[in-house]
Formats: C-alpha cells, structure tokens, sequence
C-alpha cells in the first residue's frame, strides 16, 4: 500500500545534509511521534532564504503536509511552513543554547514513531515559554523541562508528603525508586542536601512563569542538571 498525505505539526530536532541539496531531518511530529524525512532541494541557491533549510532549525515549530507510509523509516515532506517563528530562540545566544539543551535531551530519548498528542504540546508549550522567557525564567528552564519530561516515560519522580517539606529536616532524593523523602535509602544513588530540597521545590512548579522565584547560582544549577542526566542514564534506555 502507498503513501497516504497527512496535516501535521512538528518539531525540528536534527538535520543531515543529503546530497548535494536535500537534507534528512529528524521531527517530532504530533501525529506520527519521530519521524525522519527526506527534504528535497532545500539547499540550492535559490531556497537558501525564505523557503529553504533555514526553515529547518532545531527547535522550529512546523506546520507540514506530509506523505506517510507505515514502518517506513524514511519519510516525505510535501509543504512545510513555520507554524510560529521564535523570535528569541532564533536571535538571542543564551536562548538558542537553552533550546540546543532541549533539542539534545529530547533527540536521546525519543524513539517511538507514534502519536503521543500530550507529549507534543508540553515540548511545544516549553519552547513558546522559552521564547518569551525573562533571564531568570530562562536559566531554570532547563531543569524544569529536564523534569517534567520524565513524566512522559512513567518515572517522574515522587515528592512524599510535600505539604511537610521544611529546610530543618534533610531531604532524600532516591534515583533508583524515583522518590524524595526524608528516609535515607539504603544503596547510594541518592542526593540530599540542597540539590535535592531544590529539586523538590521545582516539582511543585507547574508553569515556566513560576521559575522567576527560583535565584539559584550557576554551580547549583549545574550540579542538577548533573542529576538529572544520572537520573535519565538509570531509567531510559540508550
């Protein structure tokens, strides 16, 4: 059976020259989940402006026509427009380097070429919240999208009684069971101290905007965001 043509927004996360003009590109597709395409002609001289590759950015929100075909591993694009264009991802340097964070976390996780709508509007969501981000909302997002995004995979982690969380008693972040409490776990793939008191209160955050009351310092964040990839290496594949 051939190819059905299909409307669809989707999420550039990587792309690959093909040829001497064309371009392979890795999208996350709200209707197909991952897809990679074969985009013809993009890179002459002629489609190098408006039209052309540079529509394919990582972190471009698209709107596309697209042919389809079943356990095809490589598909193709028909039309392609941007759906929005991010003004800030595109143009400023510390938002571009949030976004590439985004992109990369996101190219190592995802893997399944199906539809997962819920998905696809949190990454959409994000990358319009980073967009429009103050300075301190942008340099938390990071951490906020690396958590929340574990959702997704059934292993966000667990915040126990969080209605009790004090600064007098220590907090316990246990990477294997996926759970803060105050019990110190019994192996050592675990956190406490403020890395994991920090981590519990950004999981009570539920909007990006609710960032700008986190001042945290470059060496915290940094040391999370080291967490967090352990916590992502123990319990996603690859």
């Amino acid at each position: 059976m051939g190819a059905s043509i299909f409307k669809t927004k989707g999420i550039v996360l990587r792309t690959l020259p093909y040829g001497e003009t064309s371009l392979i590109v890795s999208i996350f597709t709200e209707r197909f989940g991952i897809q990679s395409y074969l985009v013809n002609g993009v890179r002459t001289a002629a489609k190098k402006g408006k039209g052309g590759a540079n529509l394919f950015q990582p972190a471009a929100l698209l709107d596309m026509v697209v042919y389809h075909q079943d356990r095809k591993s490589l598909q193709r694009i028909k039309e392609f427009h941007w759906n929005r264009q991010h003004e800030g991802v595109f143009s400023d340097i510390t938002k571009n380097a949030v976004s590439l964070y985004m992109v990369e976390l996101l190219t190592k996780c995802l893997r399944q070429p199906e539809e997962n709508v819920p998905l696809f509007e949190f990454i959409e969501d994000a990358f319009m919240a980073l967009d429009r981000a103050t300075p301190l909302v942008q340099a938390n997002l990071p951490l906020f999208f690396s958590l929340q995004l574990t959702h997704f995979f059934g292993v966000l982690p667990r915040l126990l009684d969080e209605e009790a969380v004090t600064e007098a008693q220590p907090l316990f972040f246990d990477l294997a069971d996926s759970i803060i409490s105050y019990t110190e776990p019994r192996h050592p793939h675990y956190i406490t101290g403020t890395p994991a008191s920090t981590l519990a209160e950004l999981l009570q955050v539920r909007q990006p905007d609710e960032l700008e009351q986190f001042a945290l310092n470059r060496e915290l964040r940094r040391q999370l965001l080291q967490v967090m990839e352990r916590y992502y290496q123990q319990h996603i594949q690859d």
